[in-house]
């Protein structure tokens, strides 16, 4: 937030196709079902992203005043949900949650979280698309330190991890990217799926439509079907980010 007497200018675009949107700009809300969290919505349909993205900070405080304070999601057909902890500690249900524990829970099924000294989530909810002869898909839950850091394009200062088995029960794929600084990615990808990305750490430039866009930690992107896109990881630390995409399914028609 800037002060009275300063100037107000942003990052922030807002495009047919993409949108890249600084932390700074999103106001706090609240859902019925967090009724203590400041609650940011990141990406909707009314943007043109086919899921919701939220950022999700339980207060801070004594750990006593979230004997009582879980919030989450009720079970609703259909509609499955991702969440990773980008700080904090808690539980989902009775599993401890830490900095870098994740999930994805199937449709229909009620996912609860009640927070210790403070927890901020990323949540991810999009409506699973069925697959004939695929069986539903059971809960996953994990951490990103158990998730093996995989050479991507034949450079060891581009690593990938694959936070959701590759099968094709799975109908989306949350990722984490990380970049040395002065590494990107080697092509311009324009393809069929969609993104929804949230820097973690660093900075560089992203290409985004037709425009190159300084990105930072915090920052949040939409990228729509056929954008094209690419990334340069630039400052003097590594830079990493979260995305989803959909996959594993035929196109609708």
């Amino acid at each position: 937030m800037r002060a009275p007497d300063k100037l107000v200018h942003s990052r922030t675009r807002v495009r047919s196709r993409y949108a890249l949107m600084p932390l700074e700009g999103y106001p706090l809300s609240r859902l019925p079902s967090w009724p203590e969290a400041e609650v940011r919505i990141l990406a909707a349909p009314a943007l043109g992203a086919a899921f919701a993205a939220y950022l999700i900070d339980v207060p801070r405080g004594g750990a006593g005043r979230f004997a009582s304070g879980a919030g989450g999601f009720a079970a609703e057909a259909g509609i499955e949900t991702f969440y990773f902890v980008l700080s904090g500690t808690g539980k989902c249900g009775a599993k401890a949650l830490t900095d870098g524990s994740f999930g994805l829970v199937p449709p229909g099924a009620e996912i609860a979280f009640t927070a210790g000294p403070g927890l901020r989530l990323l949540i991810l909810r999009k409506r699973y698309e069925p697959a004939t002869g695929i069986k539903p898909f059971a809960a996953i839950h994990g951490h990103e330190s158990k998730i093996q850091k995989q050479v991507w394009a034949d450079n060891p200062h581009s690593l990938l991890q694959t936070l959701i088995p590759d099968d094709m029960q799975y109908d989306m794929a949350m990722n984490i990217f990380s970049f040395q600084p002065g590494v990107g990615l080697p092509i311009v990808e324009t393809h069929v799926m969609e993104h929804g990305l949230l820097f973690l750490e660093g900075k560089g430039i992203y290409m985004l439509g037709e425009d190159w866009m300084e990105v930072e930690k915090d920052d949040f992107i939409w990228l729509g079907p056929f954008c094209p896109q690419s990334f340069y990881a630039t400052g003097p630390t590594p830079a990493r980010y979260i995305y989803y995409k959909n996959v594993n399914r035929d196109i609708p028609l």
